[in-house]
């Protein structure tokens, strides 16, 4: 495990360059420098919009069954999902990348990546201490100046790693009724499983609502997740989030450099959308990975795959309901193998509390894609599917015990399994 402190990492871009979007965990390598202001967006690459006909059915491809003016809000969106932001636009004065597709691009567009994140926190005697005051519990690890750059806080003596989450298919996630998610829950556990809901409040609604994405399950709807990413990530305060992050708590820093008025993401009065709706748009209407009948070392590892327990937690699919303005995200099978409920993770956790979740839960990752989404583990540091296995913890142990004395040929079972969702 990684017991590195990143120190500073400010950027140096010009107008046109985008960010380091090679930086991994292992890369603490700083560069420093100035960005010189520019437009709202930079994006050399727009799409033309896609036709109803021109879903295959592949990954990165949009859901099947949208309306030509869906499609266009997807590729609306997605131009401003692979959009480089600007100085002049709003970007930092500390953030982490620049666009969203800088963190989400293998193997395309809305996947993952190797780059990670820095948490920080204090934690003394088992009680936890977000540092807020200081700039915690992220850290933003680009800065437009040198003289704002943010960095770990002598205070902390935790550091964790969290590496970006694929985005495909969470449009039919949210559509999830949340009772089929309370319902894991309160079903009888079995090996020590137990899970719980992540129960949060909207920032969007003002309501009560399961958490589905994120680590940490700490938002409940993508717009939510798409606001507090412009933020938290890229520094773009927004209507749901209108204050800046002051570098390590220095609000007189955050005045010195913060020359764009918040909120920065405006919404247009001709559509009623700013940004961040765009790029909730676009990830509504992801699709999720694709996937195809199992060959039969496959089809045998996904009895291994129940023999093991993993399907307590990595639960093969859910439903969605009538409720979805998009006729696309209606009563459709969900086999997204997740139960979206949060679980104790033992050692395998990070550390961080964020929202309801305590330093050792995480939440149960969906498994769809898998073979997409390497390195592994919320901090990527499992190169392979077998490795991430068996790092599992906590409430994972037994099926971890158990797969560890599996005969090479199951485990190969499994691993084509899980190679094939």
């Amino acid at each position: 495990m990684r017991n590195l402190i990143y120190l500073v990492a400010v950027i140096i871009v010009n107008p046109t360059d985008s960010l380091r979007a090679d930086k991994g965990p292992n890369d603490t390598s700083p560069s420093v420098g100035v960005m010189k202001p520019a437009i709202r967006h930079q994006n050399t690459h727009k799409h033309k919009p896609i036709l109803p006909n021109q879903v295959k059915g592949q990954i990165g491809d949009p859901l099947a069954g949208l309306t030509a003016a869906q499609l266009a809000a997807f590729t609306e969106g997605k131009d401003d999902f692979e959009s480089t932001e600007t100085i002049a636009g709003g970007l930092g004065p500390i953030f982490n990348r620049d666009s969203c597709v800088a963190c989400h691009s293998a193997p395309t567009t809305g996947g993952s990546s190797s780059i990670s994140i820095t948490r920080f926190a204090s934690i003394t005697h088992g009680n936890f201490d977000g540092l807020e005051s200081l700039g915690g519990t992220l850290l933003q690890d680009h800065a437009i100046d040198p003289a704002v750059a943010e960095t770990i806080p002598p205070e902390a003596n935790h550091t964790s790693f969290r590496n970006s989450t694929p985005l495909f298919g969470l449009g039919l996630i949210e559509a999830i009724p949340d009772k089929a998610i309370l319902d894991n829950a309160r079903r009888t556990p079995g090996d020590g499983v137990k899970g719980r809901a992540s129960i949060v409040t909207d920032i969007v609604s003002g309501k009560t609502m399961v958490g589905k994405f994120g680590w940490k399950a700490q938002q409940a709807t993508i717009l939510a997740f798409s606001a507090d990413a412009y933020l938290n990530e890229m520094g773009i305060t927004n209507r749901f989030f209108p204050y800046e992050n002051p570098p390590n708590g220095d609000t007189a820093k955050l005045a010195q450099f913060d020359t764009v008025a918040d909120p920065e993401d405006q919404v247009d009065p001709a559509t009623g959308k700013g940004d961040i709706d765009k790029v909730a748009d676009y990830m509504t209407l992801l699709a999720p990975p694709p996937s195809g009948p199992l060959l039969p070392n496959a089809a045998a590892g996904k009895n291994v795959f129940v023999n093991l327990g993993c399907a307590l937690c990595h639960t093969p699919s859910m439903m969605t309901d009538a409720k979805s303005p998009y006729i696309a995200l209606r009563n459709k099978e969900v086999k997204l193998y997740s139960d979206l409920l949060l679980h104790n993770m033992g050692k395998l956790g990070d550390g961080i509390v964020q929202g309801v979740a305590n330093g050792s839960e995480m939440r149960t990752s969906p498994l769809w894609g898998l073979k997409y989404s390497a390195p592994y583990l919320h901090d990527g540091t499992a190169m392979t599917i077998e490795d991430a296995i068996k790092a599992h913890d906590g409430e994972a142990k037994i099926s971890r015990d158990r797969f560890n004395r599996l005969n090479k040929n199951q485990k190969q079972q499994l691993l084509d399994f899980l190679n094939s969702i």
